[in-house]
């Protein structure tokens, strides 16, 4: 019976690639040019540090089209306040990986809702999609990717 498996997943190599490249442009960025700016990646938090706030969000920035290049969706970010300390600013920002229950059973409802014949189960951190037509499962995949749930998907395990 052909299926699919529906997760939200970062490739974290991409991930430390693109912080680097952050870092080397902002080290070479005539307007951080003494400010000991950095971007700090420890697992699945980024460690955004800077003199002021403004200089945080020009850093979010350039790591957003760090990101971009890389091929890592936006959405997979739970960007924190700036918060600012002395004479220093620093942001936190949270990379999500993995469907939760709420969204799984989001997903679940939604396959549900196009009134075809497959079958959805929630397999810890995600959704496996399976039903006896190639054609229904693509119609799936097309449905779920028009639907705005707030977190990337990734539809992998494709096999007849």
């Amino acid at each position: 019976m052909p299926s699919f498996d529906v997760v939200s997943e970062v490739d974290m190599h991409e991930l430390t690639n693109a912080v680097d490249q952050a870092n080397r442009e902002i080290a070479n960025r005539f307007d951080f040019k003494g400010t000991d700016s950095k971007v700090e990646q420890n697992g699945n938090e980024l460690l955004m540090e800077s003199a002021s706030d403004f200089q945080v969000k020009q850093i979010m920035e350039i790591l957003k089209a760090k990101l971009v290049k890389r091929g890592i969706d936006l959405e997979a970010l739970d960007a924190g306040e700036v918060e600012e300390v002395g004479n220093r600013a620093r942001q936190k920002v949270m990379i999500r990986e993995g469907i939760d229950k709420e969204t799984a059973r989001k997903i679940v409802k939604l396959v549900r809702e196009t009134r075809l014949k497959v079958q959805a189960a929630i397999q810890g951190e995600q959704v496996r999609v399976s039903g006896k037509k190639r054609d229904d499962l693509q119609k799936v995949i097309a449905h779920l990717r028009e639907q705005k749930l707030g977190i990337p998907l990734q539809f992998t395990n494709f096999r007849d």
